[in-house]
């Protein structure tokens, strides 16, 4: 298992957290994702070798920013 934290930017309520889970859960490979509103982080488990690119793809493509 591979853990990843990324800073993400824009979230402001608890629909953004659902949805920017939702967004992380749905990449392959992403086993857990667990969202904090007050860090403005997600900080994810997923399987060895996965592409973080898709994971902030899919995050940019719910209406978010990774920062970083």
């Amino acid at each position: 298992m591979k853990d990843i934290k990324l800073k993400v930017e824009g979230m402001t309520c608890n629909h953004c957290v659902i949805t920017v889970k939702r967004a992380v859960m749905s990449v392959e490979g992403v086993k857990e994702a667990e969202v904090s509103l007050a860090h403005g982080t997600v900080s994810i488990k997923a399987e060895e070798g996965i592409d973080e690119e898709n994971i902030k793809k899919a995050i940019e493509q719910a209406g978010y920013r990774v920062a970083g």
